[in-house]
């Protein structure tokens, strides 16, 4: 598959050409699990187009951490990869996804040749810290309605689908909580007016 050189407009043109051709393209369907805990990063991935969710688990529970969109990339992967250690973290496709799969022992003299090279991943380090500071903050200061209906409503502007097809123990692990939390706060949402659940899917039916 040819690369669509607007995916990596913001990159200098050399550095663009030798991306595409030392790097693969590769088709990944809806649920691959790309990445596990403890695995050595060989390949360092841009999303050209489809999603990836990246996530961490504690006793046997997921955590969601962040999406990856097109064109943009793993900082923990790319940190692991620089560093030569295991990777801290699990990735999975959301959507059947196009991934451009750049070798890492190419990177580090990328870097220092393209120094616009940085910005990536400078960018990518901002946009997840800024994310964090605001699951912080709905962590301390929102109920749990709250969180869940921001939540929801996330994952439909991601999948540009105005209904979320996911169980109730999917979403009580990328939250972090217990399936029955889950269950009661949705019937709650329900009550309210916000949401409505047909046939599997959770539809957003009222702003918050």
């Amino acid at each position: 598959m040819e690369l669509d050189k607007k995916i990596l407009s913001f990159l200098q043109p050399g550095l663009v050409e030798k991306i595409r051709s030392e790097s693969s393209i590769k088709e990944i369907p809806k649920g691959t699990e790309i990445l596990r805990e403890q695995q050595y990063v060989k390949v360092l991935p841009i999303v050209v187009s489809g999603l990836i969710k990246v996530y961490s688990r504690f006793d046997e529970k997921e955590l969601l951490l962040y999406y990856i969109e097109s064109a943009q990339s793993c900082v923990m992967s790319f940190y692991a990869a620089l560093k030569n250690t295991p990777s801290k973290v699990f990735a999975k496709t959301e959507q059947d996804s196009t991934v451009l799969l750049l070798p890492v022992h190419l990177i580090p003299n990328w870097l220092k040749e393209y120094p616009d090279f940085n910005e990536l991943f400078y960018n990518q380090f901002n946009l997840r810290y800024s994310e964090l500071l605001d699951t912080i903050s709905s962590l301390l200061l929102d109920r749990m309605d709250k969180r869940l209906y921001d939540h929801l409503k996330k994952k439909t502007e991601l999948n540009h689908n105005k209904a979320v097809h996911m169980s109730h123990s999917q979403l009580a692990n990328e939250l972090g909580t217990a399936r029955e939390v889950v269950t009661r706060v949705l019937k709650k949402l329900e009550t309210y007016g916000k949401v409505e659940q047909v046939s599997g899917e959770i539809r957003i039916i009222d702003e918050w």
